[in-house]
């Protein structure tokens, strides 16, 4: 009689199967990883970029936009509130200086001077009036004066006689005393006419200072708003190419309204924007690169606004080569701040390999292999990368994006088109 197989061993029969797949897929595992370690696989030289390692300078930068403007632009506004007659010319011209640009209507201003004029004339016969008066009222105080001293003169006479008359007894004592009190009279209204007199030539003095300052001022506004006439106008006041110009006929422009622009096109600077997380790094005097298409210009900031505006800081680039050929007005460019610099040291041209950090995993080229090697890294600018080792000058690296092959230690090249 068969004995029944215990459940022990029909559990492990059944879990057999399970422990060779899972023994088989563990298997395959170390197999791959095995053939990935020792197995090198192959890279056609055409289809990477390779860059020689060598001595040289690396400059750390910020990069920024900016945009090409003239150096120099001249501003023409309104002097005057009035209306636009005619234009002589039209933007993109070239203008010599005292060339006319536009002529405004300024016959409104001009009725206004007419008026002006009229009234500081009205002034000045004021003027002269006011000083014949207070020179009559001067005069007769004066005259007021001299006839006073002529009666105390006179007094004394009086006086000296009652007393004469007393002591021959042909007077009386109260004659005597009548004649002092009308001399004392007189004397006291004299001073009265003297202080009168010191008053009048104080007041005179007032007087006619105001109103020669009433007429200095219409003087100047006079001779302000004959500037303004003279302005109307409108010319250039330096040779260069007009970028703006008000031609809008009939229309009425207020006293400080842009016209004309006037820009110089021999000369240009940059004007460059950043983010404002940068503003500690930014600072008048920095070195700057400003790129156009192949072309590297050198500069220096040498402004920077004062406010930021949308998280954006504002500065101007003062151009070495400010009349270079490649420059063009309102042409967009890129601008590299340079914020450090090193100065023979070794270095490589830039590319995708180069992802930041501090180290990077980096192909070095040894006859038909590449081998990985860990490379620390310094400076960095849109050109080149610094490097500190473990290359030495005349190494040729590969700066293409490697990342697929970080897990290889080397990799076969072949002249083979990929």
């Amino acid at each position: 009689m068969d004995k029944p197989i215990d459940q022990r061993i029909q559990d492990r029969q059944k879990r057999k199967p399970l422990y060779l797949v899972a023994l088989a897929v563990i298997g395959l595992a170390v197999a791959w990883v095995l053939l990935r370690q020792f197995i090198s696989p192959s890279l056609s030289r055409s289809a990477i970029t390779i860059a020689r390692v060598e001595k040289g300078d690396v400059e750390n930068t910020l990069q920024a936009s900016g945009e090409v403007l003239p150096e120099f632009e001249e501003v023409i506004s309104s002097p005057i509130q009035a209306s636009v007659q005619s234009a002589m010319l039209d933007a993109g011209s070239q203008v010599k200086p005292g060339q006319a640009i536009l002529q405004l209507d300024k016959s409104a201003t001009e009725t206004m001077y007419t008026k002006l004029k009229f009234q500081l004339e009205s002034k000045r016969n004021e003027i002269r009036k006011l000083r014949l008066q207070l020179s009559k009222s001067f005069f007769d105080i004066q005259s007021n004066d001299k006839i006073k001293q002529l009666s105390i003169s006179s007094l004394e006479a009086d006086v000296e006689n009652a007393k004469r008359l007393l002591k021959a007894g042909g007077g009386t004592r109260e004659d005597v005393e009548k004649a002092e009190l009308r001399l004392k009279v007189a004397r006291l209204e004299k001073l009265q006419l003297e202080n009168e007199i010191r008053s009048k030539q104080e007041t005179m003095k007032v007087e006619m200072r105001e109103a020669e300052i009433a007429a200095s001022i219409q003087e100047n506004e006079l001779a302000e708003l004959s500037r303004k006439l003279d302005r109307a106008r409108v010319v250039a006041s330096r040779a260069g190419v007009i970028t703006y110009v008000n031609k809008n006929i009939g229309a009425s422009v207020n006293e400080g309204d842009v016209l004309v622009r006037i820009a110089d096109l021999n000369s240009f600077k940059v004007q460059g924007s950043l983010s404002d997380n940068f503003l500690d790094q930014v600072h008048v005097g920095l070195p700057a690169i400003v790129n156009i298409n192949d072309v590297s210009l050198r500069g220096t900031i040498s402004n920077i606004q004062p406010t930021v505006q949308n998280g954006v800081i504002l500065f101007d680039v003062q151009l070495e080569e400010k009349r270079h050929k490649s420059l063009r007005p309102n042409m967009k460019v890129e601008v590299f701040l340079v914020t450090a610099s090193h100065n023979g040291v070794l270095r490589v041209a830039n590319g995708p390999a180069f992802k930041g950090a501090k180290s990077q995993e980096l192909f070095v080229v040894s006859g038909n292999k590449a081998i990985r090697k860990t490379v620390p890294t310094g400076l960095s600018s849109f050109d080149f990368i610094e490097l500190n080792g473990p290359v030495k000058e005349g190494d040729q690296v590969i700066i293409s994006d490697m990342s697929e092959f970080n897990h290889m230690d080397e990799i076969t090249l072949t002249d083979n088109k990929p």
